[in-house]
């Protein structure tokens, strides 16, 4: 595969996970930096002054409606510290092509974020899965390649789904599994955002 040479461009992954999200842009060659937990916290991070890029998926724990069967409130100033502080990153660096916050698209970080920019399902992006996600900040918008869920899904993974039922690729506890980016997004995320 015949790669460009942008090992100048630095993309910070912020509470980045596996790094599913900045896969496409590690694959091309690209400053990749995945800054989460446990090696590096968003709260004291200091980023480099160039930045090309900024992907963050702060955790969503106290925002998702999932939350409400949760034995613990909510505790929304908990869930703005990396959410603030991932803002902070993008407003003192000023990444020059684009910054991405993502959360889920049904979640309650409406009321401090305001209505996202965007939103999609993994199915649009060919990933056999549903769950709406939602994306707030400034970057081209990935191109759907499906509109209608039965081009991805069978009826069986549907009614699945709409019962929480579809087991989720991967190893490990299915909120973590369901919390890594699907492969599908990330790659269409990159195609409209080099």
């Amino acid at each position: 595969m015949n790669q460009l040479f942008t090992s100048d461009k630095i993309i910070l992954d912020l509470c980045g996970g596996t790094g599913a999200w900045s896969k496409p842009y590690a694959d091309a060659g690209y400053d990749v930096r995945i800054i989460t937990l446990p090696e590096q916290d968003v709260t004291d991070y200091i980023p480099p002054a160039d930045v090309y890029g900024i992907l963050a998926a702060p955790p969503c724990t106290m925002f998702s409606i999932a939350r409400q069967t949760a034995a613990t409130p909510r505790d929304f100033i908990k869930g703005m510290i990396p959410i603030n502080a991932c803002i902070r990153i993008a407003a003192t660096t000023r990444p020059a092509a684009f910054f991405a916050l993502e959360n889920p698209g049904t979640g309650k970080l409406i009321h401090w974020l305001g209505q996202p920019n965007y939103k999609f399902h993994p199915w649009h992006f060919g990933d056999a899965r549903t769950k709406i996600t939602a994306l707030w900040g400034y970057f081209y918008h990935p191109v759907k390649l499906f509109a209608d869920i039965k081009d991805v899904m069978t009826d069986e993974q549907i009614a699945l789904a709409k019962q929480n039922n579809l087991p989720w690729p991967g190893d490990g506890p299915y909120k973590d599994r369901r919390a890594i980016t699907p492969t599908g997004f990330a790659k269409a995320f990159f195609k409209a955002n080099k």
